[in-house]
């Protein structure tokens, strides 16, 4: 394991001014961008931490214990149904896969209405907290006109015919965000892209550049922050990952442009700067993130939370980091498995409490590998 430079929030980045991304910006999720003008410097400090139930945070290190699956063509949303198998989206093919623990494969459907390109496509999933009952699956997708949020019923092992339920977030080759998920509060949130227009991030009209927080049905969720809006947290370039702590807190990740990417701890209603600022601001009008990084280490797409620790998948950076957590705090972030796998985008704990990590070669700024996109089994172990 090669440790990188992380970059604890501690350098204010104003970008007024600052010339439109081409592409994608340095850390869409490109392979290339503009180095950072800022040598790496590190603050954090460790906050190794333990319970009852055994070693956690900074004293587990993640273990990369076996393929489970191959072959996959652009993975990137997985949700794992109650029996235990998983499924799994492709964004350029439109297909849904069940995987078993045993490695299993099969393709349930191709959801109709999906228009691949560039960044979009099928990207999401989400799974009913009532699943047993309704068997709602949800996804985020492109379509031809738009990023739409759509549920359907999966039940025999097939997929029913997708019914909308919020349409007219914006578009674009890049930025389109895509993960979605329930909260603890049984609220569905989703993140969306700025669609690399910028000026939509802060303006609360606009569905873009935004965590969102609705109803199962799509409707603005109750006590959300803006009347009659789905809008929970704003100012974002390109959130797309997102998960829930112990205690209820939410953590998301964020691409960056060509200088810091982040780890931000979402709070209801708040503003978190961008395109007025990239990385820490140190102005109360914006959210500090509680972890930066520079582009080339991280762009990093989903996260999870397990034994008191985030961990980030990153696509540029082709890496995974480990982030400890003591409360709203983080303690020395670590990075795993560098170049190893190749771009990382999805990870998600498994029911047995293993996490399942997809690689990213195949959705065109990647460099396949033999059986790829692959799911890995990764296994959290006491640090030697």
């Amino acid at each position: 394991m090669r440790r990188s430079a992380v970059i604890a929030a501690t350098t204010v980045l104003a970008l007024t001014g600052l010339t439109a991304c081409s592409g994608g910006g340095g850390s869409a999720e490109s392979t290339s961008s503009a180095p950072s003008t800022t040598p790496g410097l590190s603050t954090a400090t460790p906050t190794p931490t333990t319970s009852a139930g055994g070693p956690t945070g900074a004293d587990l290190k993640p273990v990369v214990t076996r393929v489970i699956a191959g072959g996959f063509t652009s993975p990137w949303g997985l949700v794992f149904l109650p029996d235990g198998s998983a499924l799994v989206s492709e964004r350029d093919t439109a297909r849904i896969k069940r995987v078993t623990p045993a490695g299993r494969v099969t393709t349930v459907g191709q959801v109709p209405g999906v228009v691949p390109g560039g960044e979009g496509g099928l990207l999401g999933l989400a799974i009913s907290p009532d699943f047993d009952q309704n068997h709602w699956l949800y996804a985020y997708f492109t379509s031809d006109r738009d990023n739409r949020i759509v549920r359907m019923k999966y039940s025999g092992g097939e997929l029913g015919t997708p019914h909308p339920i919020l349409t007219g977030i914006a578009k674009a080759g890049v930025h389109n965000g895509g993960r979605i998920g329930f909260g603890p509060d049984g609220m569905l949130y989703a993140g969306t892209g700025e669609a690399g227009l910028r000026a939509p991030a802060q303006d609360l009209h606009s569905l873009s550049g935004k965590i969102l927080r609705m109803t199962p049905t799509g409707k603005p969720a109750p006590d959300n922050p803006f009347d009659n809006s789905v809008v929970w947290t704003y100012g974002h370039r390109n959130p797309q990952g997102f998960t829930w702590d112990d205690d209820g807190r939410m953590w998301a990740s964020e691409f960056g442009q060509n200088t810091w990417d982040e780890l931000n701890l979402i709070q209801r209603g708040r503003n978190y700067g961008w395109p007025v600022v990239e990385g820490k601001a140190d102005n109360n009008a914006y959210v500090n993130p509680v972890v930066q990084w520079h582009t080339d280490e991280a762009s990093p797409s989903g996260v999870a939370f397990a034994k008191d620790a985030i961990y980030m998948a990153a696509l540029r950076g082709s890496r995974l980091w480990q982030i400890p957590l003591n409360g709203t705090h983080a303690g020395q972030p670590r990075d795993y498995f560098v170049d190893k796998y190749g771009r990382l985008r999805t990870i998600v704990v498994a029911p047995d409490g293993s996490l399942w990590l997809t690689t990213s070669n195949t959705d065109g700024r990647g460099v396949p590998h033999a059986n790829d996109d692959k799911i890995l089994r990764v296994e959290l172990r006491p640090r030697d």
